[in-house]
């Protein structure tokens, strides 16, 4: 393995983005009726500690029957009160769904989706516009249309998709003048398909940022209850130890360490645990450390 950290700053894919090696998620940002104030205290927190990409949805803030762009509009309110933030932040969102569809990627309903996502973030441009979930009815050499016209006119900068398979990034990216440069599939050391099935081989070969959501496991990982859990969080707990970090920091640390160049969106919405995860940059891992977590989740020797 590298001695050397990962670098404090990257290139978001093959663009000319600079984005930081951890990202900050706003699932949960509109929960519990947060305030304006209380919402930009955690974007000073995560660019505090260094955590540039911010990443969010349309989606987000939806509980069933209310709530959509709530996440969004929550950060529209930080950003129009306080507009020297934006220049401080990559700023990534995703679309294409549309409930109670679920997924919508027309060209009509992907095109004002994006002018929705302009409007409630009171920005002018969309640095990673992603689409959310694939529409399995639309084309994608419609999307790649509908998308190649949002950069065109200046209101997105670059491309991602979310929960694509190899070959819908494969489709979409045929037909884009200006490929992609990032994929959000969900990744941790409780979700390992990825190492194994040819995804972030993929990202690698193309030069996408992976950007793994839930990368603790949706919570597991910090109350594990199934016997695999519990073992995966104790082969973290050994390094952790070892390193002087919480289990959550060597959770993130171990998804760095791979090559694809994982960035993990930590979707604390405490601004401590937020900031906690910049220590993930200072870990070291051997190959025999590494591979211990992945064996601990795999529940088997390797081959």
């Amino acid at each position: 393995m590298n001695a050397l950290p990962p670098p404090a700053r990257r290139l978001l894919g093959n663009s000319d983005i600079a984005i930081s090696p951890l990202a900050w998620g706003m699932w949960r940002l509109a929960e519990n009726g947060r305030s304006a104030g209380d919402a930009a205290r955690l974007a000073h927190g995560a660019l505090e500690a260094g955590i540039t990409l911010f990443d969010t949805a349309d989606i987000y803030g939806f509980d069933g029957t209310a709530g959509f762009g709530d996440a969004e509009a929550l950060l529209g309110e930080v950003l129009a009160s306080e507009p020297g933030l934006r220049a401080r932040m990559v700023l990534a969102t995703k679309g294409g769904i549309c409930p109670p569809l679920p997924y919508d990627q027309s060209p009509a309903y992907l095109a004002s989706a994006i002018d929705a996502s302009l409007r409630r973030l009171n920005v002018e441009c969309i640095d990673l516009y992603q689409i959310h979930r694939p529409d399995i009815l639309a084309h994608p050499q419609e999307v790649a249309r509908t998308l190649e016209n949002a950069l065109a006119a200046g209101k997105v900068r670059a491309l991602g998709v979310s929960n694509f398979t190899i070959q819908q990034i494969e489709a979409l990216n045929h037909f884009l003048d200006h490929a992609l440069v990032a994929t959000q599939p969900e990744i941790s050391p409780l979700r390992i398909a990825r190492f194994e099935n040819g995804e972030l081989d993929q990202a690698m070969h193309l030069g996408l940022t992976p950007l793994a959501w839930s990368p603790l496991g949706g919570g597991r990982l910090l109350s594990p209850e199934t016997p695999r859990e519990r073992a995966v969080a104790a082969a973290l707990d050994r390094i952790a130890e070892d390193q002087g970090v919480s289990r959550s920091v060597a959770a993130y640390g171990w998804l760095m360490a791979h090559p694809a160049g994982i960035v993990p969106i930590i979707g604390s919405q405490n601004a401590q645990r937020i900031a906690e995860g910049a220590q993930a940059l200072g870990m070291r891992w051997t190959r025999e450390d590494w591979y211990g977590v992945l064996v601990a989740a795999r529940g088997e020797k390797l081959p």
